[in-house]
């Protein structure tokens, strides 16, 4: 599967949403992520969803100010960021897998496709 995002710029405390799609593939067959990453880091979890849309978990730093969502019509995942602080600004990267049962939805070893990434700059 082919993973494409979109980000961008914004001011501090505002909102941007970002998009990916799984380009020729249903996303209900798949559980679907975002992670981040800044210069000197590790890549880190922000959010995820499981492939029957039933479960959805976030980063601790994020919950509250993120959500997460998926469109199944247009095969899309959604992560809708709001109330954005200037310690947002990373490069976001759209993962998923195929798994099925449990699996460690945080980690980044656990995805197997993965999107090109998509900066966002929080300015304060």
């Amino acid at each position: 599967v082919q993973l494409q995002a979109w980000g961008g710029l914004v001011q501090a405390g505002g909102s941007l949403r970002l998009s990916c799609v799984t380009s020729g593939r249903a996303v209900s067959g798949y559980n679907m992520a975002w992670f981040h990453q800044t210069p000197g880091k590790e890549r880190e979890f922000v959010a995820a969803i499981n492939w029957s849309g039933g479960n959805i978990y976030y980063a601790d730093s994020v919950k509250g100010r993120f959500t997460i969502s998926r469109d199944t019509a247009k095969n899309a995942v959604y992560l809708q960021m709001n109330s954005l602080k200037p310690e947002d600004t990373a490069v976001y990267y759209c993962a998923a897998n195929r798994r099925r049962g449990s699996f460690t939805y945080y980690a980044r070893q656990e995805y197997d496709y993965w999107g090109q990434g998509t900066l966002v700059t929080v300015s304060s």
